[in-house]
């Protein structure tokens, strides 16, 4: 073994002995770790002999070389990700080598089916809430919640009171608020420990009818969490709880719930950028579809804006009611998909008018007989400045037209359509949700076991051109 010189130090060459075996690197190949890591502190360690650490040198070389790149070498493909993640955690490099492991960003063009997760117990998923900042995702099986980190590594699961949850979203780190629609109340679990921590019921003094009222949705904001409560009778509301305190703050938008017009909104998102809070409800029929979509000031709790559907009418745009809707929190853009053509519209959230669609305009000759499926199952969601929509089983997403971004003008050539899923993909079944967490789109399915997890390839440089 060589011996150093303190003059190999000022040159900035350090030695390692990892399990054995022999590492020569620098000083600030160490340091590019970050200065909390394991790794930067022994930088500064005097030189004389190698420091020796117990560890797997082969994995070693793999996070070396991360550090050296910025990016993983092919002899990483020998480790499973936990073991890369293990040895990261070891060394304080698990910043970097997630940053590595990421998907590319999501791009609907150019996906593709990544793989399921499949729960341990009650497989067929009712909900789930995927987390953009962290990449987790948080699923309702039967009675159950079911955690899987940045990694889709499984990290916790809780057993609650109720036997099945149809309603979760993460309002904290360590904090999930479910609702059921075949039991009452809101109810909030800390997967950490396990607990129930509180529940929130729907109650009026004045009015005995209010009485074990069901969530049906919910979403959250900074420091609120809002749920859609109805009853028995039909009378319904939107509840505003304070995360801090866990109390109800208002009781928004109440109504009667006795028409398509007035029925518990069965989908909610705040809009941040706004500090509004949109609900919708979509009832079909004999004559079709009917529903709206409103949008509240939580501060005062007044409508600021509303439209209504109804499922028939004397032309075919008028009786072609929207069958689900979505918002690009991004572009403050609002979606709908028609029920019988299966026309997209889109509206500008900022220029709300009575009539602000513009129909997007079909220019994939493969596509252009692709659309209504005269009153199936549609389902929408904005993700990534794209809008993912499932017709039945098929995939499909609509993407931003490169070249056509004239900024706050919306067109009806804006967005150019594609499959995103194979033939064989749509035959699994009806899909039932979508929802996007970091770089990833997360589809379940009627009655199908697991949630499929779609990504992009790396490398991934596909757009839509004109």
């Amino acid at each position: 073994m060589d011996d150093q010189s303190p003059d190999s130090t000022a040159a900035g060459r350090i030695k390692l002995n990892v399990g054995g075996k022999l590492f020569e690197t620098t000083v600030s190949t160490l340091r590019s770790g970050g200065p909390d890591s394991l790794l930067s502190a022994l930088s500064n360690r005097p030189p004389e002999e190698p420091v020796f650490i117990d560890r797997d040198p082969e994995i070693f070389s793999v996070l070396l070389s991360l550090l050296r790149s910025n990016r993983l070498p092919s002899t990483a493909k020998r480790f499973s990700n936990q073991e890369l993640i293990d040895e990261a955690l070891y060394f304080g490099i698990d910043s970097q080598l997630r940053s590595a492991l990421a998907p590319s960003r999501l791009n609907g063009i150019d996906s593709s089916l990544f793989t399921t997760l499949n729960p341990s117990a009650d497989g067929v998923v009712s909900d789930f809430n995927a987390i953009e900042s962290d990449g987790s995702l948080w699923v309702a099986h039967g009675g159950q919640i079911s955690v899987y980190d940045w990694n889709l590594s499984h990290s916790a699961t809780v057993r609650t009171h109720l036997d099945f949850i149809t309603s979760v979203r993460r309002i904290r780190p360590e904090v999930a608020a479910v609702g059921s629609l075949h039991g009452s109340g809101l109810h909030f679990y800390n997967m950490a420990n396990g607990r129930r921590v509180h529940s929130t019921e729907w109650v009026d003094p004045s009015d005995v009818r209010i009485y074990k009222a069901r969530v049906h949705a919910i979403a959250d904001s900074e420091d609120s969490v809002f749920a859609s409560y109805d009853c028995q009778h039909g009378e319904n509301c939107i509840l505003m709880i304070d995360k801090s305190t866990m109390r109800v703050s208002s009781e928004i938008g109440r109504m009667p719930g006795n028409s398509s017009k007035n029925m518990v909104p069965t989908k909610l998102t705040y809009v941040s950028d706004m500090g509004i809070l949109l609900g919708s409800s979509v009832t079909s029929g004999a004559f079709g579809y009917s529903g709206y979509i409103r949008l509240w000031d939580p501060r005062t709790g007044n409508v600021v804006w509303e439209t209504n559907e109804p499922g028939s009418g004397r032309s075919s745009r008028f009786g072609d009611s929207f069958a689900d809707v979505g918002v690009d929190l991004d572009e403050l853009l609002l979606f709908k998909i028609c029920s019988k053509s299966g026309d997209l519209a889109v509206a500008d959230m900022r220029k709300l008018s009575d009539d602000p669609w513009v129909y997007l305009k079909e220019k994939n000759p493969s596509m252009r007989n692709v659309g209504g499926n005269n009153g199936g199952n549609f389902v929408i969601h904005c993700y990534r400045k794209q809008v993912f929509i499932g017709r039945e089983g098929e995939l499909e997403v609509w993407s931003r037209v490169e070249g056509n971004e004239n900024e706050g003008i919306v067109s009806e050539e804006m967005y150019r359509r594609n499959y995103v899923d194979k033939v064989t993909d749509s035959e699994r079944g009806a899909i039932k949700k979508l929802e996007g967490g970091w770089d990833r789109l997360f589809v379940t399915r009627e009655d199908v076991e697991g949630i499929e997890v779609w990504q992009s390839s790396y490398n991934s440089g596909v757009v839509a051109v004109l």
